[in-house]
């Protein structure tokens, strides 16, 4: 966290940085007789020293007149969220594309039977502040005189690191609820610690939650999934119970332990596998990735239906199947992306197959069906499986750590020789039905699966070899 100084400084710096975009604009609102301040995010981010090129602002100034004072500072405008008051703009200066935003002075509340919020125009940037999220966020500076403005103590917040509500957070959590799931996104985000009172009406307000519509609960969670340290956020929504109204799964990986500790902290354990599967992505040169990260998070969450005490031992047989159904249920009824939905399932369903091998030599055969069973996800499976391995044993760790970096090696040196990342059977469909003489039908599709198999358990083979299987595999299948 930044000192007071230091925050004062970045902050001069970032002005500076942007004064060519922000003087002109100060100038056109007060000309117009209208206030404009640099608002929330973007003035934290100046004080952080990390502003980019996507500014937020606050007006006294009705949308409408807004929209047409924009037009005087760029051509570029659109009103796609004017019914909420923000009129958004593109302003390109000395090679940089700014991203504006401006909005009218804000007092939106929740009605307690609505799933949206009520919009109501403010007329003050104090009334403006107060409904804003965190104290962090609560901060403008004056455009055209750039005067600072921190009603609420955001700035000392921010040099203590800590998330506070500008009003109370009753009051807050009652106007919006997502705020609740907001405080665990910065806290990961900006490593800052949630003030107390903050986190007790997270737990006390905890159900209020439920009239807030799931694609914005949805938006939150992978906003928070993406941070580079999620860990802590989502241990919050675990303590407050709001992780329970949306995401029951999560916290039911808290499995009672028994008393002679059969398996490990199912719940701990998924935490850690997020965070080296992080690591992972970050190690291989990939970009955030929410169906890397919800994976790690969820892969075991078929293990409290599945778990068995046989003797001495817990078992959890099938929790891979068990959990892509579940993973499958819960992230649609989140709103993901139907790709996401099938990735993530598909992660959690194949993510036990690497252990089936890990102890003995792998065949050609099993290189084959690995990575034709991984198709496209192949690089996360990796990862995953990877991540997987949170073994205190250090001979454990680095014996499966060796075991995979071999299956890796097999991987890459059977594609050299073999189109390994497309593998298809030794002919097409049109070529089955020519060489069989038969027609579109279940009988293709039996004969497809046939060569493929084939092909995953012995190579590729010449053409002229392939017709002989399928003629003498036919032959057989109709004797």
């Amino acid at each position: 966290m930044p000192t007071l100084n230091r925050a004062q400084t970045n902050a001069m710096k970032e002005l500076l940085r942007i004064a060519p975009v922000i003087d002109e604009l100060g100038r056109v609102f007060d000309e117009a007789g209208h206030e404009i301040f640099l608002v929330g995010g973007s003035v934290r981010d100046a004080l952080l020293g990390s502003l980019g090129a996507d500014l937020d602002f606050t007006t006294s100034a009705l949308p409408d007149e807004t929209e047409a004072l924009l037009k005087r500072f760029t051509p570029t405008t659109w009103a796609i969220g004017k019914e909420y008051g923000t009129i958004g703009a593109i302003r390109r200066s000395e090679g940089v594309e700014w991203q504006i935003e401006v909005t009218t002075f804000r007092a939106d509340v929740y009605r307690d039977d609505s799933r949206k919020p009520e919009v109501a125009f403010g007329d003050s940037i104090d009334g403006d502040l107060v409904r804003r999220d965190f104290t962090v966020n609560a901060m403008a500076i004056n455009v055209a005189t750039k005067a600072f403005v921190d009603p609420y103590g955001g700035l000392d917040d921010l040099a203590d690191g800590i998330l506070r509500t500008p009003s109370t957070p009753e009051i807050s959590f009652s106007d919006d609820p997502l705020r609740m799931l907001r405080a665990a996104r910065f806290a990961s985000r900006l490593g800052f610690t949630v003030a107390p009172e903050v986190v007790a009406a997270m737990a006390d307000m905890a159900d209020r939650i439920d009239i807030v519509s799931v694609e914005r609960i949805q938006a939150e969670l992978t906003g928070l999934l993406l941070t580079d340290e999620p860990r802590e956020g989502l241990d919050l929504l675990v303590r407050t119970g709001l992780a329970e109204r949306f995401l029951p799964e999560l916290p039911a990986l808290k499995l009672e332990i028994d008393e002679h500790a059969h398996h490990k902290d199912v719940y701990e354990h998924s935490l850690t596998v997020l965070d080296q599967a992080i690591a992972l992505e970050k190690a291989r040169g990939h970009e955030p990735d929410i169906v890397n990260r919800l994976a790690a998070l969820l892969h075991d969450i078929g293990k409290p239906a599945t778990r068995r005490f046989e003797g001495s031992k817990v078992t959890f047989h099938h929790h891979d199947v068990v959990g892509a159904k579940l993973i499958t249920k819960r992230l649609k009824a989140l709103s993901y992306p139907t790709h996401v939905v099938k990735s993530v399932a598909k992660l959690t369903d194949l993510h036990l197959r690497f252990h089936g091998y890990s102890d003995g030599a792998w065949s050609d055969a099993a290189v084959r069906r690995y990575v034709r069973d991984a198709g496209g996800e192949l690089e996360r499976l990796h990862i995953l499986t990877r991540a997987d391995c949170t073994t205190r044993n250090r001979q454990r760790a680095t014996r499966l750590r060796r075991a995979y970096e071999e299956l890796e090696w097999r991987i890459d040196e059977l594609a050299s020789q073999e189109e390994l990342a497309a593998l298809r059977p030794h002919l097409d469909g049109t070529q089955i039905m020519e060489v069989l003489g038969i027609k579109p039908g279940r009988e293709v599709g039996e004969a497809y699966a046939f060569l493929l198999e084939h092909r995953t358990e012995h190579g590729p083979v010449p053409e002229d070899e392939a017709v002989l299987l399928l003629r003498d595999w036919w032959a057989a299948r109709n004797a």
